[in-house]
């Protein structure tokens, strides 16, 4: 493995700092009028997903983790695990619910997603940028209600809450960004 030095920080970057394997969300290379440079960074652990803020001297040099990322399938859930199948050679593997939690507000049956692994382990599920949902309860939309800026509550197939404009209806499908949980069209 190689290694990174903290003046080389850039969004995205991976690295092992404390036993931990850390993203790069946000950073700022600063150098003050009086004193020495340093970096402010913002970072993620991608394990856990908790997300710090910390300073470091732009020489400190970390171990470079190298993340790998697996297009899959999500095949079902027994209710304890959720199996996922490997497109390019059919085996499937479990995962537990720490690991998928995120993904399943988006994700249903046949749905394709990425896995990312660290060291030989799988520890999160992302779904596509942008997934096509259906509607099944919706609140008809009623004439001169506009208390909420045009939006009704409406409940996705897989269970997900979001808002959406007035004139879309139960039994619907709808293109949804899982980036922000947020209503985009009707398809």
């Amino acid at each position: 493995m190689g290694y990174v030095f903290a003046g080389d920080f850039r969004k995205g970057i991976t690295f092992e700092i404390d036993n931990n394997v850390m993203v790069i969300v946000d950073f700022q290379h600063v150098k003050p009028g009086k004193g020495a440079a340093f970096v402010r960074t913002k970072m993620r652990n991608v394990i856990t997903g908790g997300v710090i803020e910390r300073t470091f001297n732009p020489t400190d040099k970390f171990e470079a983790a190298h993340i790998d990322r697996k297009d899959m399938e999500y095949l079902y859930t027994d209710g304890e695990f959720y199996y996922f199948m490997d497109i390019e050679n059919y085996e499937q593997m479990p995962l537990n619910f720490s690991q998928v939690e995120l993904a399943l507000n988006y994700i249903k049956e046949n749905s394709k997603v990425t896995v990312s692994f660290f060291k030989g382990s799988a520890f999160s599920v992302e779904p596509d940028n942008f997934v096509e949902l259906l509607i099944t309860q919706c609140d008809p939309a009623v004439r001169g209600d506009t208390a909420q800026a045009g939006t009704k509550p409406a409940t996705l197939e897989t269970g997900l809450k979001i808002q959406v404009p007035m004139f879309v209806n139960e039994g619907d499908v709808v293109r949804i960004d899982t980036r922000s949980g947020t209503y985009m069209s009707r398809v």
